[in-house]
């Protein structure tokens, strides 16, 4: 009898150990699924933004051209330009600078909107902010986590688009990366215009996640029926409609850049360096600014191209903000 008992219980505990073991490894299976959903999450992400910023890549070329006020082009229009390019360097020359782009935004959203989620649990968490203001705050700390990492690639870019056929200072990405390193200071020559793009890219990613983040939870607060529909991994969270999305993110882009577009001309100036003629008047923020100012004013100077970066980034911020609320239901992240 008491032996009767004794493999009882020892076939309980045997089964109980069994149960736990199968539970942990499930556990397990499910946590090595999900980091390889999010590493899988990351190369889409990255493959998606090359492919977007190859369509693109000649308003971006177009812009980098207008904003540096390249001699070749600087009494033309956007569009004027559009077509002067091909006719001037080909057809291929609306795509100058682009292979540096797709190197450099390939990592870039992928470590912006990861960093986004990680800085919103550290502020939480931590310090605890929380809010709109937690929004703002964590989004300016994702831009400018991506900016530092990919920044030596986004100078390599735009020296690359601003050059023009039969005036080659750089004959590739790696012949510019040597010609800079050597001729520029060396590791420094690659972090020129740092400091604009830092303080421009705090408005800009903030304001952009603050905006759609504001956005988004008015639409939910105040017109739940109209704008949201149930998360399709967790119904009790409701989210907003495919289209109320890309409209929130195109408006959360637009704010974003007129808040922080003359610090992103300054950037593009200071990047430039050497490759133009006025460098020696842009060699620090402030300076750079009162320069474009004195020269050129506010419309043709600090936004000049305004209008083409609201052709290129709204869409894009549209779909990228659309994009990562899809991929956080699909994760099961809400």
């Amino acid at each position: 009898m008491i032996c009767s008992r004794y493999n009882l219980t020892r076939g309980t505990h045997v089964q109980a150990s069994v149960t736990a073991s199968l539970l942990r490894f499930n556990v397990s299976c499910f946590q090595m699924t999900r980091n390889y959903l999010k590493n899988f999450l990351c190369f889409c992400s990255g493959v998606a933004g090359c492919c977007a910023k190859t369509t693109i890549a000649p308003l971006d070329r177009v812009k980098i051209l207008l904003q540096a006020q390249s001699p070749h082009y600087k009494h033309l229009g956007v569009f004027s330009t559009l077509k002067a390019v091909p006719q001037k360097e080909g057809f291929l020359g609306l795509y100058k600078g682009n292979g540096a782009m797709m190197v450099r935004i390939f990592p870039y959203g992928a470590i912006q909107f990861m960093a986004f989620d990680n800085y919103k649990k550290l502020l939480s968490k931590q310090i605890g902010i929380s809010g709109h203001i937690h929004r703002l705050v964590a989004g300016s700390m994702a831009g400018m986590t991506a900016v530092i990492c990919t920044y030596p690639l986004d100078v390599v870019r735009a020296r690359l688009a601003f050059q023009v056929t039969g005036f080659h200072r750089y004959t590739g990405i790696a012949n510019a990366f040597h010609t800079i390193y050597l001729k520029e200071g060396g590791v420094r020559g690659f972090y020129r215009g740092l400091t604009p793009t830092l303080i421009g890219m705090a408005p800009y990613a903030g304001f952009s996640f603050f905006t759609f983040g504001t956005l988004k939870s008015l639409g939910l607060k105040h017109f739940p029926e109209l704008l949201g529909r149930p998360s399709s991994d967790n119904p009790d969270v409701l989210i907003l409609k495919p289209q109320v999305n890309l409209l929130c993110g195109g408006v959360a882009g637009a704010v974003a850049q007129t808040i922080s577009y003359p610090l992103d001309v300054a950037r593009r100036r200071m990047q430039l360096g050497s490759a133009l003629p006025d460098s020696d008047k842009c060699v620090s923020l402030k300076k750079t600014l009162a320069y474009v100012y004195t020269e050129y004013g506010i419309k043709k100077g600090l936004y000049r191209g305004l209008s083409l970066n609201y052709i290129r980034c709204v869409p894009s911020q549209a779909v990228a903000f659309t994009t990562y609320e899809f991929m956080k239901q699909f994760l099961h992240l809400n």
